[in-house]
């Protein structure tokens, strides 16, 4: 539609707002409270058929002529067809039905009854406009095609595509059915601050702002980690978080510089036991929302059933490449095996970074079912407990779907001192320019110097997981407002 046929529209549809007001018809009425929605009637048509009903909802197409005609109104639960006769709601407001355009909403009283074709009908016998719509609807009934407007203007995309609705229907579920599952187990919900003196929890660059009031820098959170293990050192032993996170870095289909995740602490459990939650937990949502373990994604069915694969990172890379870094004992021979492997790295990078360099290249994409990977190098988890008998690595695992990362999970370090020089690394890293490093968290040392027991933490992508259980290729389709580029900037 070009900006001239537009404005044209528009301009017959204000003229039509001053014509009700002449006509004493209020545009934009107030309260209207209507007594079932579309979908009960329509479920259950022998318990509403030829009863009064009231229904409220938005005018998506019109057909007929004459003294009678049909229109689609559809509410938050889908569709159903309404009839009109001029001899039911007298002369005056049929004059208003018949003026009536796609996109307005109306409040609708009449009697529910089935046509000859066998469609549930509501017959009018009175109406009232809600809100006069002065902009016509994109492609009418046909939706919104322009994947960036429908990102852009949301409640368009909500308006047209039913299928939209229904995603973050199921995104609804999904957070609704997760806190019953932990709220079962006795986890307790809390909030921590999204602005932070301090980064940390996460390798990532942070978002900047500044307090005027106080005269310093605040960071928003990359992570709710730091903030829920104070809670386990006071005494909380199973404490869990979903909130929104902030990432000042690139957008893709798998990226959105703000997102959501859950972050769960256990006390007196280790990765192992966060293994098996989140695999427990994710098996008991999906089956709860889906009725069954199994979703289609793509070209895939995927099985969430307990219990997933489980491979370490060394054996994964050794599977897929043929090199075994259990047995390369130098940070020499790793970049060699790099080289071999046609992999660019680091001139100081160590035998840690590589390993994960290589699985991060050659083996995470492959990933397709629900997977874990387990024994993270230490210089990729500074927040994680070291192997006893070998502290190159640590007790972190991530677990995979179709080549992403949906949960990431450690034993805990809880050594105040091991923690203390690991920060110390990543501040050294900070000050060389690395701006995704850790900061020097003083006050959360001092916390784990008064003493957390072992624990087991565990955080899962809300938004990546519901990409793959609603079918979406891209996390934008899962977050109701994504970030964009202004409009008009290259």
């Amino acid at each position: 539609m070009t900006e001239e046929n537009l404005n044209e529209l528009i301009k017959v549809r204000r003229e039509k707002l001053e014509k009700f007001k002449d006509k004493d018809v209020e545009p934009y009425s107030e309260k209207y409270e209507p007594s079932n929605l579309a979908s009960e009637i329509k479920e259950d048509y022998e318990s509403f058929e030829e009863k009064d009903v009231k229904i409220a909802g938005r005018v998506m197409a019109k057909r007929g002529h004459g003294k009678a005609g049909f229109a689609t109104l559809q509410d938050t639960s889908g569709t159903i067809q309404i009839y009109t006769r001029i001899d039911n709601v007298g002369e005056e407001n049929y004059e208003v039905y018949k003026e009536l355009d796609l996109g307005d909403i109306i409040g609708v009283e009449g009697s529910v009854f089935k046509t000859r074709k066998g469609e549930i009908t509501v017959e009018v016998k009175n109406f009232r406009l809600l809100s006069k719509s002065l902009r016509p609807l994109p492609e009418k009934w046909h939706g919104l095609k322009d994947v960036e407007l429908r990102y852009r203007k949301r409640y368009l995309d909500l308006i047209v595509n039913p299928e939209v609705r229904e995603t973050f229907k199921i995104r609804s579920k999904v957070i609704q059915s997760i806190r019953e599952y932990l709220n079962d187990l006795d986890f307790l919900e809390v909030e921590t601050p999204i602005l932070h003196t301090l980064t940390g929890g996460a390798n990532a660059r942070p978002f900047k702002t500044f307090h005027n009031a106080l005269y310093m820098n605040l960071y928003m959170r990359i992570a709710t980690e730091l903030h829920l293990k104070r809670l386990i050192v006071g005494g909380f032993d199973k404490v869990y978080e979903i909130g929104r996170i902030f990432r000042n870095e690139g957008i893709s289909t798998k990226h959105n510089p703000e997102f959501t995740s859950i972050e769960i602490y256990q006390a007196y459990k280790d990765y192992h036991d966060m293994m098996e939650l989140t695999e427990n937990l994710v098996y008991s949502v999906v089956k709860k929302v889906f009725g069954s373990p199994e979703v289609n994604y793509q070209d895939h069915t995927l099985n969430f059933t307990p219990p997933w694969p489980r491979l370490t990172m060394v054996e994964a890379v050794k599977k897929e490449t043929g090199y075994d870094f259990g047995n390369i004992d130098s940070d020499e021979k790793a970049k060699e095996v790099a080289k071999e492997l046609g992999l660019e790295v680091e001139k100081d990078s160590t035998w840690g970074e590589i390993l994960n360099e290589i699985f991060e290249e050659r083996v995470e994409g492959k990933l397709i079912q629900p997977t874990f990977i387990l024994d993270y190098p230490v210089e990729v988890s500074p927040l994680a407990k070291k192997i006893e008998d070998n502290p190159l690595l640590t007790y972190r695992f991530e677990g995979f779907v179709m080549g992403s990362e949906i949960a990431n999970a450690f034993t805990e370090l809880n050594d105040p001192i091991d923690q203390k020089e690991r920060f110390e690394i990543q501040a050294s890293k900070r000050d060389a320019g690395d701006e995704e490093a850790h900061m020097m968290d003083e006050d959360f040392i001092e916390a784990l110097e008064y003493g957390m027991p072992p624990t087991g933490g565990l955080g899962i992508g809300i938004d990546r997981l519901v990409m793959f259980l609603t079918d979406s290729t891209s996390i934008r389709d899962v977050i109701l407002f994504p970030t964009l580029k202004p409009t008009g900037q290259d």
